[in-house]
């Protein structure tokens, strides 16, 4: 089962995703109009998986754009001209950021407060708006559907927050990523005052997701036959293709929109079931769906099955179930499910072979066989 540990995880992967040279495809094909009022932009991160949809966005929208990261990742070809500069925040060196002046800046990988405060002392009345990207992980109960940007926030129980490092975060994630998260857009809000953009995503899916959290369902659904489904198939279940969540945040800078937003999708509620339908007829594939018990998953320990999460109990049940009501309101649009599948799996099978042969996330064809003859002879016995 998914669990709040696995999508950190995926949080995290998603978030060091390397950057790959080719991020147009045949669905994003329709011209994009010229903002009425070019800005001129800071990403700070800019090449993981995100970052590239909105610098594409912003160019094509007519906007100027500045890079700042490490130079870690190579950048992709770029349509028009991009402004890198070169630093790093885990020591401090924002020194390229110093004495410039910019209309927005869109915080993209930051998970530690620390990463704010510094780049506060630097930027603060000198950009106009602030956008940080935060999670659905900052609540701080995420048993009841239907959350809300205006619930409570998770706590911070260690010593020091802003002596938090990466490494001290990956020892822990499970705990103190949601808290980290949310004393960082507490942060945000000190070093910048009323002009913050808090955008919290759960999972973000589609063409360049290296965590292959969502490939796993079509991807198995295309190989056909008796396929495990977790679940009586009503579970909800939120995505957001990464294209509609990178341009919305282009078109929140350009509205100059403020507060605080859940970026979960689809515009209105999915279940499991509807979701391996929409692969099927996307993949054409033919498998025959064997549903289990949340119980049975448990005993069997089944260590992870993306995306899904039941929604009948648990901790985490209610993140299938997130509200996205403020977010549609302030702008959020959404692809088709159909398309993102087509675009994911057009990306995934253009990978190389041996990337293909091992996906990051969900059950091997063995493991899936073993659980589905413990099934069934568990019915029956």
């Amino acid at each position: 089962m998914t669990t709040r540990r696995d999508l950190l995880k995926f949080s995290a992967l998603a978030a060091a995703a390397a950057a790959l040279p080719s991020i147009a495809f045949a669905h994003d094909a329709k011209p994009v109009a010229r903002a009425v009022k070019p800005l001129n932009i800071l990403i700070l991160g800019g090449t993981g998986f995100t970052g590239p949809f909105q610098v594409n966005y912003a160019l094509a929208r007519g906007h100027k754009v500045t890079l700042f990261n490490r130079g870690k990742r190579p950048s992709p070809e770029w349509p028009g001209e991009v402004e890198q500069l070169f630093g790093d925040r885990n020591t401090g060196d924002l020194k390229a950021l110093k004495g410039r002046k910019w209309d927005v800046c869109i915080d993209n990988p930051t998970s530690l407060p620390f990463w704010v405060r510094d780049a506060g002392k630097v930027l603060a009345g000198n950009v106009g708006q602030y956008l940080f990207i935060s999670t659905i992980s900052v609540y701080a109960d995420g048993s009841k559907p239907g959350i809300s940007e205006d619930d409570a926030l998770a706590v911070y129980k260690g010593k020091d927050a802003m002596a938090e490092t990466q490494e001290s975060l990956r020892a822990d994630i499970e705990n103190l990523y949601g808290p980290l998260k949310a004393l960082s857009e507490a942060e945000a809000r000190k070093q910048f005052g009323e002009r913050v953009t808090i955008v919290r995503p759960g999972y973000i899916v589609g063409p360049r997701d290296e965590t292959d959290r969502f490939t796993y369902w079509p991807h198995r659904v295309a190989q056909g036959g008796e396929m495990l489904v977790p679940g009586d198939g009503a579970d909800p279940v939120q995505v957001i293709d990464g294209r509609d969540l990178g341009e919305w945040m282009i078109r929140l800078a350009e509205a100059g929109t403020l507060g605080a937003f859940n970026a979960v999708g689809p515009e209105k509620p999915l279940l499991m079931d509807a979701m391996l339908r929409t692969c099927q007829t996307v993949t054409g594939g033919k498998p025959t769906y064997t549903h289990v018990t949340p119980e049975f998953l448990e005993e069997q320990k089944v260590p992870e099955l993306p995306i899904w999460v039941s929604r009948k109990s648990g901790p985490y049940a209610g993140y299938g179930a997130v509200s996205n009501a403020r977010a549609i309101q302030a702008g959020l649009t959404y692809r088709p499910l159909a398309t993102t599948v087509t675009d994911l799996l057009a990306w995934f099978r253009s990978q190389p072979a041996e990337r293909q042969a091992q996906l990051r996330a969900g059950l091997t064809r063995e493991q899936e066989a073993e659980l589905l003859k413990a099934w069934h002879a568990r019915k029956g016995a």
